[in-house]
């Protein structure tokens, strides 16, 4: 009995003693998009999963997207497991502030860090509001890991001075070298294997992570050629769907469509709940106009309202300031995908059928005074001819006089339907009329 428990008392030191560890390598390379978050935060969640040693991440951009370099940041922030930044060739705008979020930082020789300024699609400085806040975003990143803040901000702003490195005019852009003489990196390694010896990490398992289709996918649905694509088929779906009888192929690829579009927003946190209640209750109201309320007024407007609003707050990002070069380019991919939108339904309102859905927007028929209806007397006075209520008067509705159908009104009367009436007034177009009692004939 002691033999058995001795030798596994044996077998479990051994293995705790001998265990491999684990590594998780990721890839943050060419343009930082909203389609890497998700990414990186899978990465993290693995390797916390798995009671990893460390992850890598292997960093060679030229920037992208604040908003992504964000929720990146952010993700790297809540790992519980150790984050190294391996700069292997460069990290410039946004990569820069991914790197300083890593709890280290690696870099190879000749490779750089820095320049971080907010610029516009068209390269352009952004306002002094968005350079404020990445200022900020780069002085808490450095401070949290214990790196120069001001170096950090000088990345972003030309007009800090770093004594015998820049003056009031360059932007700070760092070699390998300076940033390790700055603070700014930790150490210089050519290599992953010499990162890897230099934490410890030598006998650990390197697990190569890459992304994988569902990831791409998204950052498929999300370029913003394609997702303009998607908001037209469901738009244009919807429509045929209207104007033909019974649920089809239309209706079904639009809702498709439509779930595509704010599934993949929602994934990169571009859509919150919110946008896609809106919307909902924009199409809602819209329907609700067409199939319940007659004509056509507030719900029909204010869902048409609320349709805009959900698609256009679906692309763009919730960063704490705003400008109109910030919103410009979701204007111009909306505004652009409405004008295909209607040009494709203008194309098919000639080919689609007529649906009684749409002949409640819209009068198609002139309707004779023959058809015994008339809307205004055709004789030239009604008043003081006895008629009978066709409908409830409440006070407007219609009166049967002279065997015609007459549209009347009273002056807040309250008459039941198949009540006799007798016409007061004339008024322009307004019948106006009251119940017949056996005084009224002498009023």
């Amino acid at each position: 009995m002691k033999n058995k428990l001795f030798l596994l008392f044996f077998i479990i030191i051994t293995s705790t003693l001998f265990a491999q560890g684990k590594v998780y390598l990721a890839h943050i390379e060419s343009t930082i998009d909203l389609g890497l978050a998700p990414y990186v935060r899978r990465v993290i969640d693995e390797a916390q999963k798995n009671n990893a040693d460390a992850i890598i991440f292997k960093i060679n951009t030229f920037g992208g997207r604040v908003d992504a370099a964000t929720q990146i940041k952010d993700a790297i922030f809540n790992s519980k497991v150790k984050t190294i930044a391996f700069i292997d060739k460069r990290a410039i705008s946004a990569g820069a502030l991914i790197s300083l979020s890593c709890q280290k930082i690696v870099m190879a020789p000749g490779s750089s860090i820095g320049a971080t300024t907010v610029v516009n699609q068209a390269g352009k400085k952004e306002s002094e509001k968005y350079q404020s806040s990445m200022r900020s975003e780069m002085r808490a990143t450095a401070e949290k890991n214990g790196r120069n803040k001001k170096i950090a901000e000088g990345m972003v702003d030309e007009r800090v001075v770093i004594p015998g490195l820049v003056d009031n005019t360059h932007l700070i852009t760092l070699t390998s070298e300076e940033a390790l003489k700055y603070g700014i990196a930790d150490t210089v390694l050519s290599n992953l294997n010499q990162v890897l010896d230099a934490f410890g990490l030598k006998n650990d398992k390197i697990i190569n992570v890459k992304s994988n289709w569902s990831e791409n996918f998204v950052k498929f649905l999300n370029n913003p050629i394609v997702s303009s694509l998607l908001i037209m088929i469901g738009l244009v779906g919807l429509f045929v769907e209207i104007k033909t009888p019974g649920w089809g192929i239309a209706g079904t690829a639009a809702i498709i469509a439509l779930a595509l579009f704010f599934g993949a927003s929602y994934i990169v946190e571009l859509a919150s709940a919110t946008d896609i209640l809106i919307f909902i209750i924009g199409v809602i109201l819209l329907l609700l106009e067409i199939f319940v309320i007659p004509g056509f007024g507030i719900a029909g407007a204010l869902g048409i309202i609320l349709m805009v609003a959900g698609l256009f707050l679906s692309l763009i990002s919730s960063l704490p300031v705003f400008s109109f070069s910030y919103l410009s380019p979701a204007i111009i991919q909306l505004a652009s995908t409405f004008v295909m939108t209607f040009i494709v339904i203008f194309i098919l309102s000639k080919f689609l059928p007529k649906t009684n859905m749409f002949k409640k927007l819209v009068l198609n028929t002139n309707i004779s005074s023959h058809s015994g209806y008339t809307s205004k007397p055709d004789v030239p006075s009604l008043i003081g001819k006895i008629g009978k209520a066709f409908t409830d008067l409440r006070p407007s509705g219609t009166a049967i006089i002279k065997n015609k159908r007459v549209d009347v009104v009273t002056e807040g009367e309250y008459i039941n339907r198949g009540a006799k009436i007798i016409v007061r007034k004339i008024e322009g177009s307004r019948v106006i009329v009251e119940k017949y009692n056996s005084t009224s004939k002498n009023k």
